[in-house]
């Protein structure tokens, strides 16, 4: 959760709202300058690069965990949130840029978001970018005295970060302000133009927003976000793109990269309520008695070692109605029934608790042995 400060500003940009306002930042005991991870890209390629996995060729992987920042808690926005991500290192073709969107668009479809719109644009690379910064100057320049504070201190350092700016003061000057894609070199309009060529081939439906621009210095070419009107004004599910130079500004090789993430919290907002209860799955083991309680804990243990259905004892001695309330909170498929009648018969009881038949099956033999035979006949019976 903790990576030096330095990787940030390096490589998310120092006149970012993240790096300027956001971090979590402080000096350890020895006096180095640490952050908690506001975001989970940079740290990705530190560890691409730490554990030399470049090595191994063309990397896909992926990423779920917390991330922290210091801004006003909101719907959707935590100081400590979540967020699922993935990054594929090492292909250069907007083959990547696409298999990327249409993963992000594809998880979002399997949870019920239908109403999910794919946006893209194209921010340029380090060709075309020093043309449009200064296209970008030339324009906000006359406007210098109505821009926020922040927009007229990144004015000269980055105009760039402008366009990523919420205050009221700035939404005029940025809605008549140029587009990247008037001022693409011909190589990043090719590429743009094979995106949404891919696009169109898979059939994924998509719109071109010139205003994406996404919050953080290290992107490049392809930008895009997906975004749902359940959301409100601060509409964005997930978003991602192209940072074909990051790995190499952090000490890495050359290496082309995309990728997405993918807010948790704002996601479980708006996802459908896909089953208000889970399907019924494995054991609740009810033992009415002491002595059949202790024949039924190695039972128990023995059925966990098996593997692959969840087991659940409760050891509280309740009677047999309360136990089987348990048995329904747990979602138990079947529950396994031992009292004084059973241990004198050697037998234990499975109910099935979807359609409440039981049978009584013998119980010889050491715990795994009577395992077993719990398995054989609950597979039997399915």
């Amino acid at each position: 959760m903790f990576e030096a400060t330095e990787l940030f500003v390096r490589g998310v940009g120092e006149t970012t709202d993240i790096v300027e306002k956001e971090m979590y930042t402080f000096q350890d005991k020895g006096g180095r300058s640490m952050t908690l991870r506001p975001e989970w890209t940079a740290p990705t390629v530190r560890a691409l690069l730490q554990h030399n996995l470049l090595a191994q060729g063309p990397q896909r992987l992926y990423y779920i965990g917390p991330f922290f920042r210091y801004e006003r808690p909101q719907a959707g926005r935590y100081r400590q949130a979540n967020q699922f991500g993935v990054e594929c290192f090492g292909y250069p073709g907007a083959e990547a840029d696409v298999e990327v969107m249409h993963l992000a668009v594809e998880l979002l479809h399997k949870y019920g978001l239908d109403d999910a719109t794919l946006r893209i644009n194209s921010i340029g690379d380090a060709e075309c970018r020093p043309h449009y910064r200064e296209a970008l100057l030339r324009h906000f320049r006359p406007f210098a005295g109505r821009l926020s504070e922040d927009s007229r201190r990144r004015l000269e350092r980055n105009p760039l970060r402008i366009l990523d700016s919420k205050a009221p003061e700035d939404r005029d000057p940025i809605a008549s302000a140029p587009t990247f894609l008037d001022a693409l070199c011909s190589s990043c309009e090719e590429h743009f133009a094979e995106v949404r060529g891919y696009l169109d081939a898979l059939g994924l439906r998509y719109l071109v927003d010139p205003r994406i621009v996404r919050g953080f210095d290290y992107y490049t070419r392809t930008v895009f976000e997906i975004v749902s009107p359940s959301l409100g004004a601060q509409n964005a599910i997930c978003g991602g793109g192209r940072y074909d130079n990051l790995v190499e500004s952090l000490g890495g090789p050359p290496t082309p990269a995309v990728g997405f993430g993918l807010g948790e919290e704002r996601f479980l907002m708006i996802a459908p309520d896909r089953d208000s209860e889970p399907p019924r799955s494995g054991f609740q083991a009810i033992a009415l008695g002491e002595a059949a309680r202790a024949w039924l804990v190695p039972v128990v243990g023995a059925l966990r070692e098996s593997g692959g259905t969840p087991v659940f004892m409760d050891f509280g001695g309740r009677r047999i109605a309360a136990q089987f309330k348990i048995a329904d909170r747990n979602r138990a498929r079947y529950a396994l029934i031992v009292g004084d009648d059973e241990l004198a018969a050697r037998q234990l009881i499975v109910r099935d608790l979807d359609d409440r038949r039981e049978r009584r099956i013998a119980s010889h033999g050491d715990a795994k042995a009577v395992a077993g035979a719990v398995l054989q006949a609950v597979e039997g019976a399915a």
